[in-house]
């Protein structure tokens, strides 16, 4: 028999008890509120490292390539890399076709990061004791699964 529009198979209940996002969601939120807090006396938000670490192991970077890699979106990462421009930490340039954007890190970013190393240990040590060594194994499987399924698209 069809359902009639408008009118819900499933609970709302059910809904927040079982939905992947919401679970998902709230552990980001969670997690990257430890991470947050160990980077900010380095004025760096987990987010910002994420996308120096990215341009520095790219070393120049264009801009699509780290959307793709950190599966941003491209004016997630605009935001980002103004303020890390402003900050001093990478340069922006036009690739040879002029319709490009690359990203480099400047010596600053470098040193930020190098700087930051003990601060992101903290934070990934808080992580691990709070998810238990066995769950971020399964997170490092699942985002091996992701990356890879997605490589293949």
């Amino acid at each position: 028999m069809k359902s009639k529009p408008g009118k819900a198979n499933i609970s709302v209940e059910s809904i927040a008890d079982q939905c992947v996002a919401v679970r998902l969601r709230l552990l980001t939120r969670v997690v990257t509120k430890l991470y947050n807090k160990a980077l900010r006396p380095h004025g760096l938000t987990v987010s910002q490292m994420n996308i120096l670490v990215a341009v520095s192991c790219l070393r120049e970077a264009k801009q699509q390539d780290v959307c793709h890699a950190l599966h941003l979106d491209r004016s997630t990462l605009s935001r980002d890399v103004e303020r890390m421009r402003t900050q001093g930490w990478v340069t922006t340039s036009s690739g040879q076709d002029g319709r490009t954007s690359l990203l480099k890190l400047t010596t600053n970013g470098r040193r930020l990061l190098h700087e930051v190393i003990p601060a992101w240990e903290t934070a990934q040590r808080q992580a691990t004791e709070l998810l238990g060594t066995e769950h971020v194994a399964t997170l490092d499987r699942v985002a091996k699964a992701l990356r890879s399924s997605t490589a293949k698209r």
